[in-house]
């Protein structure tokens, strides 16, 4: 195999309920690697069965990364994960051993393989008067002013978007710079890794849909309604990024008596079809992607020698190679 310019890491994605985190496992425990979570909601503490975070039989003795870093009640981002992920990523390296980047996010992961440098924040002070001028003044008010500082960004927002608006205000506040300007150039500068991505998918969408459902009747069953009371008498709010999960925010509401729990099993069912559906949309337009595609039942095994044969990595010991 030919060496590469930059390292190797190995990416194991697709929507929920497909075995990512089985196929992560085993991979990573053939391959001398290391997982590196690329979930947005495992990264919160206390927050466990509603993510289907793995229990430690799962992991098989292999090293899990990027799992339980924050509280719940931090406002995590991309930013925060793309940093903490490249320290865990370059000591795995650093140490020989194999990366296996193991999740369904995928703004982390793109994140993650391009090495995007996010655009600075103001602080806590200017955010919150920017959001006060918002309410204010209104949002066409703010968006034009948007618009005479970085008409780029001005012309793919609507006045509605209160987030981006006053995060784009916020940048060229801090920096002097726009905020078009700084994804311009963290676009064109080169990937940090270079990575091996396989995706995992089932042949009959509607078997997807059917192992989701199961799965949240299991995560019911197992306690998903006491981990989010006690959450929430542990003083996080609903408003939270971290409650704004799939399960978490219905299963408060359940307990907040505002839904019935009948009413909220189905809107969790729905969302995370949903959802699967939105990671098939952003992972299908990446043709770097190699897919596995089950049947009925995902065959790990099989899967992992599979993609071992595709990549010619019979001797793993290659891939990291700088």
């Amino acid at each position: 195999m030919q060496l590469m310019c930059r390292p190797g890491i190995v990416v194991i994605t697709g929507p929920t309920a497909t075995g990512k985190t089985a196929f992560g496992a085993l991979f990573a425990k053939t391959g001398n690697g290391e997982v590196v979570s690329a979930d947005s909601m495992q990264v919160y503490r206390h927050m466990d069965i509603g993510t289907a975070k793995p229990a430690e039989n799962e992991k098989l003795g292999v090293a899990h990364h990027m799992i339980d870093v924050a509280m719940p009640w931090e406002d995590y981002s991309a930013a925060r994960y793309v940093s903490e992920a490249t320290s865990c990523i370059d000591d795995i390296l650093s140490r020989g051993k194999l990366p296996v980047i193991v999740g369904g996010t995928g703004l982390y992961i793109d994140s993650l393989l391009c090495g995007r440098v996010f655009a600075a924040r103001g602080g806590t002070e200017l955010r919150k008067a920017l959001e006060n001028e918002y309410d204010e003044a209104g949002g066409e008010r703010m968006l034009q002013k948007l618009r005479e500082a970085d008409a780029v960004s001005a012309g793919k927002l609507h006045p509605n978007d209160k987030k981006r608006i006053v995060r784009a205000l916020e940048v060229y506040k801090t920096t002097g710079k726009t905020i078009s300007s700084h994804d311009l150039e963290s676009k064109s500068a080169p990937p940090r890794y270079q990575a091996y991505k396989v995706g995992l998918m089932f042949s009959d969408r509607a078997e997807l849909y059917r192992r989701i459902d199961d799965r949240v009747d299991s995560m019911l069953s197992r306690g998903l309604e006491n981990e989010v009371r006690c959450l929430l008498e542990t003083g996080v709010t609903p408003g939270c990024t971290s409650m704004q999960a799939i399960g978490y925010k219905e299963m408060a509401e359940v307990i907040l008596g505002q839904t019935a729990m009948e009413t909220a099993v189905e809107r969790i069912k729905m969302e995370s079809r949903r959802y699967a559906k939105r990671q098939l949309t952003w992972l299908r337009r990446d043709p770097e992607i190699k897919w596995i595609t089950w049947g009925q039942e995902p065959d790990i095994e099989s899967g992992v020698r599979t993609v071992i044969e595709t990549y010619g990595l019979e001797d793993l010991t290659e891939f990291t190679s700088f």
